[in-house]
């Protein structure tokens, strides 16, 4: 099974036991100079570990999403959580730009620009900085959400680039790791520092400094365990920053049959958002529901091709009231006074309750209030109930 293979090669905390490849990269008792990529509330925490440990740095600038207008006409004007910290610690903020090509010939800050070569029709291939880079000079990114372009990496000295990555890598290699973890039910978790590469070498495939493994909390949910997960990584960065002052620190190649075979954690998607009551039971529904929710709602389609987005989901197991009669397959959904919940069966028989629905173009309200406008409309209210499906009905597309 993965999982053991994962935690023979994984203890609690602990730097990585020695391979036959490892790297330890030049040492150096400076206090390093730190550029800091992120932009969300996981970046916040890691940095907010990083900016404790006085002992680490010199300096450190913080690289992040530029604001961008949202809501009806760009009405309201949205901040990077970790601009808004920055700020709050008298750091240095820098934001990159908009769109990806433009970010791709994007310049380092000094005094990191100093060893950036960026691509140019008139350079040649074998183009080197004027001197080699700093090696008191750290690159770190936490939940950037970015590819950092080579250029940029190169800028900096072999281990001197650092991603804190919230997974036992190489489990969940990619952007969505924490959903993954809830998602599929994992009982345990954790988080790794690794060696930043080019793309072209894979994602979230560097070296590893160090792992920490936890156990997941069933209940947990997307904030609860990215925040807990932060925590763990932002010390976790700071004890392996303080074993390269050291020289004591050493990255350990990943194992390449063990990423063969480890599942990955690609970008959420609406698709995966789409609830399936004939295919998927009631505690994958609940576990998705905690995992993406914050991101994408759960969402199912009315007979009559409405879009309806489910929150406030938990399980019913009472067996008492008439509303369970009408539930006579997977996806039929009913009213139910005495939870004051929809009803909906699952694939396994078990049954859900939904707390609040929101059907297309109209705000979230209460079970009742759906419950009591569908009642009025034939094409969806059949037989006392409503039956929920992940596609609108063909003849409504």
């Amino acid at each position: 099974m993965l999982w053991s293979r994962i935690r023979c090669l994984h203890a609690p905390y602990r730097f990585l036991p020695r391979c036959n490849s490892t790297f330890a990269p030049a040492h150096n008792t400076r206090p390093f100079d730190i550029v800091f990529f992120g932009r969300d509330e996981f970046s916040c925490t890691v940095l907010s570990q990083l900016h404790a440990a006085l002992d680490v740095w010199e300096n450190i600038s913080i690289v992040t999403n530029p604001d961008s207008n949202t809501g009806r006409r760009g009405s309201i004007v949205s901040v990077s959580p970790l601009k808004l910290l920055a700020e709050s610690l008298s750091r240095p903020v820098h934001t990159i730009p908009h769109s990806k090509p433009e970010f791709r010939t994007w310049q380092l800050p000094p005094p990191f620009s100093t060893y950036q070569i960026l691509p140019s029709p008139n350079a040649s291939s074998s183009s080197t900085p004027p001197t080699s880079p700093a090696p008191h000079h750290l690159l770190i990114t936490a939940s950037f959400g970015r590819i950092l372009p080579a250029p940029l990496l190169r800028a900096f000295a072999p281990g001197r680039a650092l991603n804190v990555h919230p997974s036992l890598l190489p489990l969940y290699r990619g952007a969505s790791p924490i959903q993954y973890t809830l998602m599929n039910g994992d009982t345990r978790g954790g988080v790794s520092i690794i060696d930043m590469m080019e793309r072209k070498k894979g994602i979230d495939a560097g070296g590893i400094w160090a792992q920490e493994e936890m156990d997941v909390n069933p209940e947990s949910t997307f904030p609860t365990l990215r925040d807990d997960l932060a925590e763990r990584g932002g010390k976790l960065l700071v004890n392996v920053l303080r074993g390269m002052l050291a020289g004591t620190a050493k990255s350990t190649p990943q194992d390449p049959e063990l990423s063969a075979s480890s599942p990955r954690a690609p970008s959420i998607t609406a698709q995966d958002a789409l609830v399936d009551f004939s295919l998927m039971s009631r505690d994958q529904i609940i576990r998705l529901d905690r995992a993406i929710s914050h991101q994408k709602p759960l969402t199912v389609y009315t007979p009559s091709g409405l879009s309806l987005q489910l929150s406030e989901l938990r399980g019913h197991d009472s067996d008492r009231y008439d509303t369970l009669q009408t539930l006579s397959s997977p996806g039929v959904a009913a009213y139910d006074p005495h939870s004051r919940s929809v009803l909906v069966r699952c694939a396994d028989g078990a049954i859900l309750a939904i707390g609040t629905l929101k059907e297309q173009n109209r705000r979230a309200v209460t079970a009742k209030v759906w419950w009591n406008g569908v009642r009025g409309r034939e094409v969806d209210f059949v037989d006392g109930g409503v039956m929920l499906s992940p596609a609108p009905p063909s003849n409504t597309r």
